[in-house]
């Protein structure tokens, strides 16, 4: 019989019946399909189960009178790209059993047979608890990558509720004091200068007579927002307490400190603050020292600041003074 069929021919009549309750012993699900009429020649039980169609006569029927148009369409393009597959193609198909989604995989090859006419054998895989659990997982790491964002947000919240005031966002004097212990230490090295800006909210106690304790948080929430917006990272604006503010402005000498912040106390100025239905306005005075210039110690450089900043209030408020540099006698 094997030398009767052309080259390239596979007799699978005398295997088909065999092969098919072999797998049907392990439930693996086969069809076998006429390529030519596209009705099924074989089906195991396996598959009549698997597919939903236990009762109904597989052997001679087509895709289009088992299955509804859209999966009967779906089961020709998997079998026409199977057909120019030689070495078989994998496809996923969606059906609907018993009022249920299942999820299949079928693998499909053409074979040639000796009458000449080539069969379409798919073999069938119910996929459904494996994609279940697949989804699950993927839920589950989901939920846990949301978990450990939420908790690296929370890190990053306490660790900024220990560096930062909650009402202004702006540093505690604690993790200022460290940053101007660096960049002076910095700037002796390096030989540069930088600025410390002494700031604080003019006629914060009419404010408080006027608007209460919440107008004036109101404020300081203002200011510490404009402090923030109007320095860079490499800056720290702090809030000492009360309305007394600080700002180290790295690198940068007197001059331009006062232009930097002249933009801010003009801000401040224009700066309505709403509260309760009423409008709060503010200004700012400030002190502007500068690092070695003005002072060459860290603790004389924040006396600087602070004596530029009363010096400022003593004049009005809502303007800028910049510390008087020192001058070293020659010998």
């Amino acid at each position: 019989m094997a030398e009767s069929l052309a080259p390239g021919l596979l007799d699978v009549a005398a295997l088909q019946s065999a092969v098919l309750n072999s797998l049907d012993q392990f439930a693996v699900a086969v069809t076998v399909k006429d390529l030519a009429s596209g009705r099924y020649e074989q089906a195991n039980a396996s598959a009549a189960r698997l597919l939903g169609l236990e009762g109904r006569n597989l052997v001679g029927a087509q895709d289009a009178e088992l299955f509804d148009a859209t999966l009967a369409v779906a089961l020709r393009a998997a079998e026409q790209q199977a057909r120019a597959t030689p070495s078989g193609v994998m496809a996923e198909h969606k059906l609907e059993i018993a009022g249920a989604r299942r999820d299949f995989l079928a693998w499909r090859q053409v074979v040639a047979h000796a009458d000449g006419h080539s069969r379409m054998i798919a073999i069938w895989q119910d996929v459904t608890e494996t994609r279940r659990r697949e989804a699950q997982l993927q839920t589950a790491l989901g939920q846990l990558e949301q978990q450990q964002k939420a908790n690296e947000t929370l890190r990053r919240d306490v660790e900024g509720s220990q560096v930062r005031d909650a009402l202004s966002g702006l540093y505690h004097r604690a993790h200022f004091e460290e940053q101007l212990c660096r960049e002076a230490d910095l700037s002796s090295r390096e030989q540069r200068e930088f600025a410390l800006v002494a700031i604080s909210v003019d006629n914060m106690e009419e404010i408080r007579h006027n608007h209460g304790v919440d107008g004036c948080e109101r404020v300081i929430e203002a200011l510490g927002r404009l402090l923030r917006a109007g320095t860079r990272a490499m800056d720290a604006p702090c809030r000492l307490g009360g309305d007394r503010f600080v700002v180290l402005l790295s690198g940068v000498g007197l001059a331009t400190a006062h232009s930097r912040m002249e933009q801010l106390r003009r801000q401040c100025a224009q700066h309505i603050v709403a509260h309760n239905g009423q409008q709060i306005p503010f200004t700012v005075s400030m002190g502007v020292a500068s690092f070695p210039h003005t002072a060459g110690l860290v603790d004389e450089l924040m006396r600087s600041a602070d004596r530029a900043l009363a010096s400022a209030r003593e004049k009005g408020g809502n303007r800028i003074v910049l510390a008087s540099i020192q001058f070293t006698p020659v010998n």
